[in-house]
């Protein structure tokens, strides 16, 4: 079981294609593993092995399968995501017995690719908040420490891996649900460019903050399942996606698997806009210094984020009030209070507060434009601080700990929210502590395989994938 567990995704993949094993036995070995580990993460308490072992008997014969195609590799999903007859509530008491009949389309797409879905993953109450509890299935922690946050809202997921429970884990990321989870448990979420990961039949087709994405322990396992969940499926329908962008004409996993240096970068603590913790600070700075050893020209140029908070809290509390429009008052009573607070500050905005917030998100990418016309990457951390005990709610942050300030300390993650830009969260060091700091990199709209190449190029460098899975820590 432990060398199963301990393999890349890649590696595992690889086996499976080859034969060497089967589906069966990751299936085995990861049950047995989630069995050990997960009462000290409680990282995915929904599982559906039954139904992944009977999926595993419907997988395409070897020599008939597509490119990207995952061959029996078991993944878990996010719990704010429907698989078809699993359990699947939201992080919410209001849907704490809802099993829904039809997959989300990512879901449905990474099956023809493929996966195994085997668990889902805990969220905080849809996805609200980057500290995954909720009053469904409690609190997941991080297996660095377990005293600690293991990030959100992807935080299952991001704890799942750690621990060696699963070799990829499905996510959603709107004001940083990958990037965060990821920087906490030392693994890898790659937020992509809107449009690269079809939406499908989920509903806000025209939402350009919410995007589905992959994390890994390490960046080529990123790309493996990307490319899972973006390349064509034979005989798909086609998919009414508004942003959808073209697929590319290699594969992600070729250019994580070509690491290249970035000619220019640009590298910032605080994007201009955020107190950020000295210690994380001096870890990602000594990253990014690696990065200029090895040939790289990195400055401190960064676009203008100044008004990137302000737009994103306006934006996001639109996007609740129009998320949940069809729930009554007794059922918005029963949400956590933070997501409640969000919504009355939502239904305060006028017109003039939303078209200003949109005007000020057009100059951002304006401003991210002229960047990227003479830098290949911007460079920051993921988080202000490194990951904070799991009992307090929210970190607060300059002083601010009321409920409507509980997404505040998420700046440096959505103010890139708001560029559309594809963005990793690469680990890249350890505070004295040992608790895991992330570097955030981003590349234009469209270039995830720059992104890949580049990253995989400081992660070599680092030589820092290699220490998940790890048995959680009190």
């Amino acid at each position: 079981m432990n060398e199963l567990v301990k393999m890349t995704a890649c590696a595992a993949r690889e086996a499976l294609r080859r034969g060497e094993i089967a589906p069966a036995d990751l299936l085995d070995a990861a049950e047995a593993r989630i069995a050990q580990s997960d009462g000290a993460v409680n990282a995915l308490p929904t599982l559906c092995f039954d139904r992944a072992r009977k999926a595993a008997a419907r997988l395409l014969p070897r020599d008939a399968a597509p490119p990207g195609y995952l061959h029996g590799l078991p993944v878990a999903i996010k719990d704010l995501t429907d698989v078809a007859g699993v359990r699947t509530t939201y992080g919410s008491p209001l849907f704490a017995d809802h099993v829904p009949a039809d997959s989300d389309p990512v879901v449905e797409r990474l099956e023809a690719m493929g996966a195994l879905v085997v668990a889902k993953s805990n969220s905080p109450e849809f996805g609200a908040g980057a500290n995954t509890f909720n009053d469904v299935f409690g609190t997941t922690t991080n297996p660095w420490d377990g005293d600690k946050t293991c990030g959100g809202s992807s935080g299952g997921g991001a704890a799942a891996l750690a621990a060696g429970q699963v070799w990829l884990a499905h996510g959603s990321d709107l004001g940083g649900s990958l990037r965060i989870p990821a920087s906490f448990c030392n693994v890898v979420g790659l937020r992509p460019s809107i449009g690269r990961v079809p939406m499908g039949r989920r509903g806000h087709l025209w939402n350009s903050l919410a995007v589905e994405g992959p994390m890994a322990r390490n960046v080529a396992d990123v790309a493996l399942f990307l490319d899972a969940m973006t390349v064509p499926v034979p005989g798909a329908p086609p998919l009414a996606d508004p942003f959808l962008l073209p697929p590319p004409a290699e594969a992600f996993l070729a250019a994580a698997q070509a690491p290249a240096l970035p000619a220019r970068a640009g590298f910032s603590t605080d994007l201009g806009i955020a107190d950020t913790d000295p210690e994380v600070a001096a870890i990602c700075r000594a990253a990014a210094d690696r990065l200029a050893g090895l040939g790289t020209a990195v400055d401190d140029s960064c676009p203008d984020f100044s008004r990137a908070e302000a737009c994103f809290l306006a934006l996001r509390s639109q996007f609740r009030v129009t998320a949940f429009a069809a729930l009554d008052p007794a059922q918005i009573a029963r949400m956590k209070p933070e997501i409640q607070v969000e919504m009355k500050r939502g239904l305060a905005l006028g017109a003039m507060d939303l078209g200003l917030a949109m005007r000020d998100r057009d100059e951002l990418y304006r401003s991210c434009a002229s960047f990227f016309a003479d830098h290949d990457l911007l460079l920051c951390p993921t988080v202000i601080a490194p990951p904070f005990p799991h009992r307090l709610r929210f970190l607060p942050y300059r002083g601010r700990d009321a409920d409507e300030n509980y997404v505040e300390w998420l700046v440096l993650t959505f103010a890139i929210t708001l560029t559309g830009c594809p963005t990793l969260s690469l680990p890249v060091g350890f505070t004295a502590a040992g608790l895991p700091v992330g570097l955030q990199m981003m590349a234009p709209v469209g270039g995830e395989a720059r992104l890949l190449q580049a990253a995989a190029a400081l992660e070599q460098e680092l030589g820092l994938s290699g220490q998940v899975p790890i048995d959680p820590r009190g």
